[in-house]
């Protein structure tokens, strides 16, 4: 196969099957190498966690992803598009997601409102300054995502009103507006009980098919739970790749995780 074939079949490759490639990305902070030389490739409705101790590069990798702090260098393709140079919102228009580990709620409205105002802000008329009829479409859209992230009986009631668990259901709810094909979730699980760790994982395993998700998290417990497979990062790099089996016996993992204070 010549060369244009090549280049041809690559891009078919990256249109049809892959929703994030990153091709040698590096984030400087002036002296400071937060993540260097990252190769990554999360396929259409794959389901990725990325586990690693504080300072691993996580948070760093997001932000590269999403456009709050673009790379040093590298490039980021979605979905067969590069938008390295793309702002944030941009990237938010083509169906990426993010969660963050501080809750970005409306905690003076209700659950309903905070939804309505995610499914609003993603459609044609989001400037428009009406009230909502009870057939808007978007009020409708709504109603179904507070079902799946498991909060119909807190429908009406105030965010600041909810425990942090249920805070963090709505978040995904949110993150679930508009059709996305690719969800970040940052540390999702953090500060949760196991009851509601519990709720966590069930509502990630039910999550449509078609949308993938890479997941930060700390408890390895959890992440190995609702991921398909798993990138390991230390000191700003990739340190091991695998399924959820192959990275909770690999004995190199384990000793970065028990030296790092995790379990």
């Amino acid at each position: 196969m010549n060369g244009l074939q090549d280049s041809a079949l690559s891009k078919l490759q990256r249109t049809g099957r892959y929703a994030l490639e990153l091709e040698s990305v590096s984030r400087h902070f002036g002296a400071l190498v937060a993540m260097a030389d990252i190769n990554l490739t999360v396929e259409s409705g794959e389901r990725r966690a990325v586990l690693g101790s504080n300072g691993a590069g996580k948070t760093t990798l997001f932000n590269a992803i999403t456009g709050d702090f673009p790379p040093t260098a590298g490039r980021v393709r979605l979905f067969g598009e590069d938008v390295t140079d793309l702002p944030s919102h941009e990237r938010i228009r083509r169906g990426l997601r993010r969660t963050y580990q501080i809750s970005l709620l409306f905690h003076g409205l209700r659950v309903i409102d905070n939804v309505y105002l995610a499914c609003r802000g993603i459609s044609r008329g989001r400037f428009a300054l009406r009230r909502p009829a009870i057939e808007d479409s978007a009020m409708e859209s709504a109603s179904n995502l507070i079902s799946v992230v498991h909060l119909t009986d807190e429908r009406d009631q105030l965010v600041a009103n909810l425990s942090h668990g249920q805070q963090r259901q709505l978040e995904i709810a949110l993150a679930l507006a508009g059709a996305p094909r690719l969800i970040l979730f940052d540390e999702p699980a953090a500060g949760l009980s196991p009851s509601e760790r519990s709720e966590l994982v069930e509502i990630l395993q039910s999550m449509p098919e078609h949308i993938g998700y890479i997941i930060i998290e700390h408890d390895m417990d959890v992440a190995l739970q609702v991921a398909q497979s798993v990138t390991m990062m230390h000191n700003g790099r990739i340190f091991k790749e695998g399924s959820p089996e192959e990275i909770e016996n690999d004995p190199e993992v384990q000793q970065l995780y028990l030296g790092s204070g995790h379990g």
